[in-house]
This record gives C-alpha cells, structure tokens and sequence, in this order.
C-alpha cells in the first residue's frame, strides 16, 4: 500500500489560497478502475481512494504513514513566482505585442 503526501496546488477557478498551507494524504489505488457496464459509470473496489487527510505540517503526515505502516512519497511544492505589476503597464511603451484595444 503506497500514500502520496504533498501540499495541493490553488484552485485556478479562484483567486484564493485555501487549503494550499497545509499538508494531503492520499492512498494511491491499489486496482485500475471499471466502467460499469448497464450505466456507464467509473467504480472502483478500493474505499481507500475515498480517503484524504489533511496535516497541518510535512512531519506530522509522515509520521502517520510510518505509524500505519504504509510506504509513502513526498512531493515538495514548487515555490510560486509572483511578478507585481501596476494598471499603468498596460499602457507602457516597453510592451512586447500590441495594444488591441
């Protein structure tokens, strides 16, 4: 049984950072999943795909994974670049393509 342990991305529908500061386990899936074949739906046999949980520091969900037994993998974060930008940038003339508007 394999987790996976990473801090999840921000959601690009939304400009918030919720939940991206703490730590996700996750169980990977021990068996591919079935299409079912009178509706067409997607199911799986393994309820451990349904599981998350959430730590509020890297040690603490490796430490978890290592009580329980399971082997794990940690995926750090990429660290987010932030370019601050000002409304009079639109209207520069340093600007590489053309104003269209």
């Amino acid at each position: 049984m394999q987790v996976r342990i990473y801090q999840p991305p921000k959601n690009a529908m939304q400009s918030g950072r919720a939940n991206t500061k703490r730590w996700l386990v996750e169980y990977e899936p021990d068996t591919a999943r079935e299409i079912e074949s009178l509706m067409g739906w997607t199911s799986s046999r393994d309820t451990r795909g349904q599981l998350r949980m959430w730590f509020d520091t890297k040690e603490e969900a490796i430490s978890y994974a290592k009580r329980e037994g399971v082997m794990y993998s940690v995926e750090e974060p990429k660290e987010r670049k932030m370019k601050p930008k000002g409304y009079g940038d639109n209207f520069g003339t340093n600007r590489l393509g053309r104003w269209t508007h």
